[in-house]
């Protein structure tokens, strides 16, 4: 609204005329960029000359920011400092809640002396990886010191720490002892990293999963790529497998659901009612005392109620025996299925790990089982290839919208030419600080399309107007350069000094941030110190074409 409204008063104001002398500092200034100009003009003058060898460069240009744009990293959101981590604890197949609770103590040993974590809380129990209840696993949520305390001191930030925390994690021998950030998005998957779902599609059995998964997670963990790749499936699982008789409990008159549920409410635990205190509700759950439920001959020792009214011991009724089998059986897509999760290891790029496992697949898995990426690595492949969809419709939208305002179909190809060498400078940014092709680095180019072409106009337009007024075409574009060269360098480098806090963010959301930031300054540095040079020759070659496809009718020049 400004730049539309109040804008050309306040230019009428500011820009008249002052007969004041101008103090050392303008003078010293136009002095040093008179001379700054004078050799840019020289350079366009030449360059607007020798458009072949001035293109040729260019499609050299382009040619390697293709190259180097494939060969990027690829990756989905980048790994945040959230201000929290997961613990995943894992102890044997059917080891006991209280040596669960012995491994819990050496990890809050371990937590005390580990700097940077201020609090933390234990979930006993509970698998977050498979979200499961078991006797052998606990979870727990550490949460770390604030970011303004940790962001002056590289030691503490989250991937220092959780590399601490894993290299202490080693000498707890009872269990393993998994430490890694929460996921980029919330809801999306349980951890950040990779989770892959190994399908039987052919009906091989559970034991042929684990197998299998088994292979996959040593193959993996071998690789230098990738890091803590584990799964928590487990097809042998000591069990207790109660086999109820069904006849005899029938005859004697014994329901089957009283079966179930009285050894739901002595071994496990039953819901009664809900009951209200101190303005909340609580809920009321029966279960038997540790020591009535410690061997399997206190199943025996279970009674229940007949349709008569009499107690039935259930020793009388089924026949207990230990077996072995699955934990619990996960399904995706209907399909029995192993999870594996993992991460990359530092330097290497989500996309990298994922490719890696993919090539594991191809070699470990049998036909009758597959995969698939689930959570953020489903997200991850499935946008993958669309940000090459937005970046052309994005190139078509200025085009369309150039064509319409030149109302010709080549002019506006001189404004899009820029695009590529703006995006060599956000190709060897993101290269040069070691990060990733993410959906931050894709916003970023989306930006440098119209920061790039904005640039370019801005030359374009004031050629085309002093060619209309007589001017050749050569002396049109090197004018037109050397009258936009000081806005085009004023407005470019303001905007760049204003993206240097985004490139060097800390704290909450500073990845993104530092991608996004990284991905538009390196473009406009990259458009700025190229499109000035590059433009005019554009200019030059489609105004040729167009003219020698249709004659100009040149306006007299105005005095």
């Amino acid at each position: 609204i400004n730049a539309v409204t109040l804008k050309p008063a306040q230019c009428a104001v500011y820009l008249r005329p002052s007969s004041t002398k101008k103090n050392w500092f303008y003078r010293g200034f136009n002095y040093i960029y008179g001379g700054f100009e004078a050799a840019y003009t020289s350079i366009v003058r030449v360059a607007v000359r020798q458009t072949a060898i001035v293109m040729l460069l260019f499609l050299g240009l382009v040619a390697l920011t293709g190259w180097w744009f494939v060969r990027l990293p690829t990756g989905f959101v980048p790994t945040e400092d959230q201000g929290y981590a997961i613990i995943a604890i894992q102890l044997p197949d059917a080891a006991s809640q209280e040596r669960t609770r012995g491994v819990t103590r050496q990890v809050n040993a371990i937590l005390k002396e580990t700097p940077g974590i201020r609090s933390w809380f234990l979930l006993g129990g509970m698998s977050l990886l498979d979200s499961s209840v078991t006797s052998n696993a606990a979870t727990m949520f550490i949460t770390f010191t604030p970011f303004e305390e940790r962001s002056a001191r590289p030691e503490l930030s989250q991937e220092a720490i959780l590399g601490s925390l894993m290299g202490r994690f080693q000498s707890v021998r009872e269990a393993l002892v998994l430490a890694f950030p929460p996921p980029g998005i919330r809801g999306l998957g349980v951890a950040g990293g990779f989770e892959m779902k190994i399908e039987d599609r052919g009906g091989v059995g559970l034991s042929e999963i684990q197998q299998v998964v088994g292979e996959m997670v040593d193959a993996a963990n071998g690789q230098s790529s990738l890091a803590q790749v584990q799964s928590t499936f487990r097809a042998g699982v000591p069990q207790i497998y109660v086999d109820v008789d069904r006849v005899k409990a029938k005859t004697l008159g014994v329901p089957l659901d009283s079966i179930f549920s009285t050894m739901q409410a002595a071994l496990g635990s039953a819901y009664v009612n809900d009951f209200n205190k101190f303005g909340k509700t609580y809920q009321v759950r029966v279960q038997a005392d540790e020591q009535f439920r410690l061997q399997p001959e206190d199943i025996r020792r279970l009674e229940v109620r007949n349709q008569k009214g009499q107690m039935i011991p259930l020793g009388t009724l089924a026949s207990i025996r230990r077996t072995l089998g699955p934990h619990i059986v996960p399904r995706y897509n209907l399909y029995p299925s192993a999870t594996i999760n993992g991460a990359a290891a530092p330097g290497i790029s989500s996309g990298q790990a994922l490719s890696l496992m993919e090539q594991l697949a191809a070699t470990k898995l049998p036909q009758s089982m597959s995969y698939e990426w689930t959570g953020m690595s489903f997200q991850e492949k499935r946008v993958g290839s669309q940000a090459m969809y937005v970046f052309a419709l994005g190139v078509l939208m200025v085009y369309l919208v150039l064509a319409g305002q030149y109302e010709s179909w080549l002019m506006p190809a001189a404004v899009i030419m820029v695009v590529p060498l703006a995006l060599l400078g956000t190709v060897v940014a993101v290269s040069v600080r070691g990060m990733d092709n993410n959906i931050y680095t894709q916003i970023g180019i989306v930006l440098i399309i119209a920061l790039a072409s904005k640039n370019a106009i801005l030359i374009v337009e004031f050629a085309r107007e002093l060619r209309q007024h007589g001017r050749s075409i050569n002396d049109a574009a090197i004018e037109a350069a050397k009258l936009r060269f000081r806005p085009i360098l004023m407005t470019s480098f303001a905007f760049i000094l204003g993206i240097v806090p985004l490139v060097n963010a800390t704290g909450a959301g500073a990845a993104s941030r530092q991608a996004l930031g990284t991905a538009v300054m390196g473009g406009m540095i990259a458009a700025t110190v190229l499109a000035v040079f590059f433009v005019p020759v554009f200019y030059v070659l489609m105004q040729r074409l167009s003219e020698w496809r249709h004659p100009l009718e040149t306006k007299p020049a105005e005095k």
